[in-house]
């Protein structure tokens, strides 16, 4: 009877531990749901609102929780020289190393420029990190913007252009 018990107990603590394991966050690339509750409809940069291209947007979650999301959005009111630059909004919680360079928590734009650079700015398009960009020229089916898990980061692709995003 004395074992039953403990049996029974033991069963209990390894079921109530589970559980636990299973409500908490894991490390995996948002689905198209969560992206819906986390990504804005607007994203404000340079003194205007633009819309934000849910269909084009990708992101991460931690096991503590924290997200990046990337998206892109209409860029077509601002002038020629942003649009050359700004393509799409970062979101980070979480310290991210993007092309070797540190980037802290916070809002910004993107964008992969003609000259081979993938630039972050903050929201006044003052630029905060540029690294350069690789091309995969063997990707079969290139997309606007996507997110491959790669090891321990992430390869974020704009059409064949990809740079490496880590977190610190």
């Amino acid at each position: 009877m004395r074992n039953l018990r403990l049996t029974i107990l033991g069963s209990a603590i390894l079921l109530v531990a589970g559980c636990a394991a299973a409500q908490q966050a894991s490390k995996h690339i948002l689905t198209s749901d969560e992206l819906k509750k986390a990504v804005p409809t607007e994203y404000f940069y340079r003194g205007q609102k633009a819309p934000v291209q849910l269909r084009n947007a990708v992101g991460f979650q931690l096991t503590d929780g924290k997200m990046m999301i990337a998206a892109l959005v209409d860029a077509s009111g601002y002038s020629t020289a942003i649009q050359q630059k700004y393509q799409g909004m970062l979101v980070t919680e979480t310290k991210v190393n993007i092309g070797g360079s540190s980037l802290p928590p916070g809002q910004y734009g993107l964008g992969f420029t003609a000259d081979g650079k993938f630039v972050v700015m903050d929201v006044a398009n003052s630029d905060v990190l540029s690294a350069a960009y690789l091309t995969d020229q063997a990707l079969q089916h290139a997309v606007p913007l996507k997110l491959v898990a790669d090891g321990d980061g992430y390869k974020l692709y704009a059409g064949k252009k990809w740079i490496e995003i880590k977190t610190e």
